[in-house]
């Protein structure tokens, strides 16, 4: 039986992602590769994370998906990418993600901030978009 919370985080997915061919929520991993040593994991995640807490009133998309980009490069963890295409999923600027991604440097650091930049450098790559706010 489907939860209200699992039906509402799958609402909330498909206003965050583009579904593709291999998945309803497209480039949003959920936790289905876990699935052979964590059979909840999927729910855990849809029913929590975008049920409960993306789903939540008070911030709009762009302002939920930038929180989340910053909290990740402050962590420095693998996940930054999948949220950056989430990012201009919902209508973030590749200057906006950039930018936010710069403002964190006093805050966490040359070595997250540039790794979060990297990853967001390949991910307007593939997805064939740039900044155009370029210094003079």
């Amino acid at each position: 039986m489907t939860s209200d919370r699992f039906l509402k985080g799958m609402e909330k997915l498909k206003e965050l992602t583009v579904p593709d061919a291999n998945s309803p929520t497209g480039h949003m991993e959920i936790g289905d590769s876990f699935k052979d040593i964590a059979p909840d994991l999927t729910r855990i995640v849809v029913e929590f994370a975008f049920g409960d807490i993306y789903a939540r009133d008070g911030l709009d998309n762009k302002q939920k998906v930038l929180t989340t980009i910053s909290a990740l490069v402050a962590q420095g963890t693998p996940q930054i990418g999948m949220h950056v295409i989430t990012g201009l999923n919902v209508g973030l600027t590749p200057d906006e993600i950039a930018g936010c991604i710069m403002h964190l440097i006093p805050y966490v650091g040359f070595p997250r901030a540039l790794n979060a930049l990297k990853v967001a450098q390949e991910v307007f790559a593939e997805q064939g978009v740039a900044i155009s706010n370029k210094p003079e």
